[in-house]
């Protein structure tokens, strides 16, 4: 009777010894992988490697669809398939009908004694200046075609404008600095060795404003 019942037991060590020298042995691997990873990413290859002329059209939630014009700059690679890059892009539109009308409609609920039909405020503008900085991963070329997905950090400096608002706490308001998360996806396409041209989808998400754009545009490189 002893002896059959040491078996399961011993057997029930021996799998409980296996399986913490497998996590052991998993925390000791963890630290040579990341070690691995880390080693990858070098300054050795950033430099001013390129600059690009883009412009495109961009949606938003809150203005109207309006054109938009930027400059990026290749600042080489940190990493195998991993480019950084710097730029800026600035457009400018209405508010929407919709957004106008919801807040005239809330100027009219609070003036209670308002002795007009209705309230107008007029054409109410904003305009939006975007600083990012992007990581982009490069995909495997096809030829010529260099596609990439891309994953960055952004500020925006808003400014709001209207004949109605000027000079009040509205125009404050809209007066704003934000930060936000970008996301791309795109392709470079070579047409010489220095010459490239460029299409990309773009989306940013702001605490106020959520934007996507489409562009296109030439990028000159720098061997």
């Amino acid at each position: 009777m002893h002896g059959r019942s040491s078996r399961p037991t011993s057997r029930g060590h021996a799998l409980r010894a296996g399986i913490r020298l497998a996590v052991l042995l998993l925390l000791a691997a963890a630290p040579l992988r990341a070690q691995a990873f880390l080693e990858q990413f070098s300054y050795e290859g950033l430099r001013f490697s390129g600059i690009a002329f883009e412009f495109g059209g961009i949606l938003s939630n809150s203005v109207t669809t309006e054109p938009i014009g930027g400059i990026r700059v290749d600042l080489g690679v940190i990493a195998p398939r991993m480019r950084v890059v710097l730029g800026g892009s600035y457009f400018k539109g209405d508010f929407k009908e919709e957004r106008i009308a919801q807040f005239e409609q809330r100027l009219e609920d609070v003036l209670v004694d308002c002795v007009c039909d209705s309230i107008s405020v007029g054409a109410i503008t904003q305009s939006n200046l975007e600083l990012y900085l992007a990581l982009q991963y490069l995909v495997p070329a096809l030829g010529r075609v260099q596609p990439y997905a891309g994953i960055g950090f952004s500020a925006h400096i808003r400014d709001g404008d209207g004949d109605v608002i000027d000079e009040t706490f509205v125009e404050d308001a809209l007066d704003t600095v934000a930060a936000g998360v970008d996301g791309s996806i795109g392709v470079d396409v070579a047409i010489t060795a220095r010459i490239a041209i460029l299409a990309e989808v773009r989306g940013v998400l702001t605490s106020e404003l959520q934007s996507a754009s489409a562009r296109g545009g030439l990028m000159i490189r720098f061997p």
